[in-house]
């Protein structure tokens, strides 16, 4: 059986095919536009098929000749319920690399669905969330009776794809997420600020909605949970002035000055870009009696992480290495599943 990439002409959908194609795996290319999947096709030597998502017909014929898809097509929040769908009807399973946490959230609102399909749902298969999420779940083991999960990164060099940035416009102005109590809660954008020490010494982390605030609390139970991304204090402040302009921000005039910007940017980093760069995760979990763990991680950058990490998850299931429902990347293949993934990741573990 064969990995389908879905979305294969986008930025990080050309890395995976890429990398997929010098790993010799068993893989088919697909997309909604015959001319772009024809073209990626050309450059790995892969084969290619064309189906738009709302084409029910087409998709299941596809999904029906594959074991599992690597879904590469966002903004997620709007192309995950099509392709979800089509996998419960097909009965493949389903990988993706987005970092929402609404489309986390749905997902797991779909696991007894996908139990009875005999499938796994497993989104979050790259840099969103793989390392944080192996973090979260070695934190965990070291401290299992932990009540509170303090997750950061750190972005060193590299840069944000087009697929990426338009994912953060349509995220302005709706502030961030935190995890209180094991319930989602609304939080201005660089909110809370903790401290975060990347193995550079400490520096301050905002918080924003990343993934784990949704996924960590699947993986580990910690209560809660809150997620920041390391910045300058100038530009961690520019976060927390964003929030008196909410109601500017979301105006649709201004998401559609933000996409054109966007769009007339080259499409990522390039491969110097990538290989110079290097992303680094912190975190800290700690317990109502004042014992306190950390772990920081030294890994690649994002995208190249992402290539890795989803073609790795793709190969377990074609290994027959999978669980049934909705699952979380170290929640069902463990803590360890970074090294597997990416072995010259440095990690250090802090007592």
């Amino acid at each position: 059986m064969k990995i389908l990439i879905y979305g294969c002409y986008g930025y990080t959908g050309q890395l995976i095919a890429a990398e997929a194609a010098a790993q010799h795996l068993p893989v088919q290319l697909c997309g909604r536009n015959a001319a772009k999947v024809q073209a990626v096709a050309e450059a790995t030597g892969l084969p290619g098929s064309t189906a738009a998502l709302d084409d029910a017909v087409a998709l299941d014929a596809i999904l029906r000749e594959v074991a599992v898809v690597i879904h590469c097509a966002g903004p997620f929040v709007d192309t995950w319920s099509a392709m979800t769908e089509a996998c419960l009807r097909t009965g493949t399973h389903y990988l993706d690399i987005t970092g929402e946490v609404e489309v986390f959230e749905a997902l797991a609102g779909l696991d007894s669905r996908a139990k009875g399909a005999g499938i796994m749902l497993m989104p979050g298969a790259g840099f969103d969330v793989v390392p944080t999420d192996c973090v979260a779940a070695s934190l965990k083991r070291a401290l299992p009776d932990a009540t509170d999960l303090e997750l950061a990164i750190h972005a060193v060099g590299g840069g944000v794809s087009h697929g990426t940035a338009s994912t953060l416009v349509r995220s302005l102005g709706k502030g961030s997420l935190r995890r209180q109590n094991g319930q989602l809660i609304a939080s201005p954008l660089g909110k809370p600020v903790f401290s975060a020490d990347f193995g550079r010494g400490p520096q301050p982390a905002f918080g924003i909605p990343w993934g784990d605030v949704s996924t960590a609390w699947y993986t580990t139970g910690i209560p809660n949970i809150s997620t920041g991304i390391a910045l300058p204090k100038g530009k961690g402040r520019l976060l927390a002035i964003s929030n008196a302009f909410g109601w500017l921000l979301r105006r649709k005039w201004v998401h559609r000055l933000a996409q054109r910007r966007i769009d007339a940017q080259p499409a990522g980093p390039n491969a110097a870009t990538r290989a110079a760069g290097k992303s680094l995760v912190w975190g800290r979990a700690f317990n109502s009696s004042g014992q306190e763990v950390q772990m920081n991680v030294s890994c690649p950058d994002g995208y190249t992480l992402t290539a890795k990490a989803a073609l790795y998850l793709a190969q377990q299931v074609l290994a027959d290495n999978w669980k049934a429902g909705f699952q979380t990347p170290a929640g069902y293949f463990g803590a360890d599943l970074l090294e597997k993934i990416a072995p010259k990741a440095t990690i250090q573990r802090i007592s």
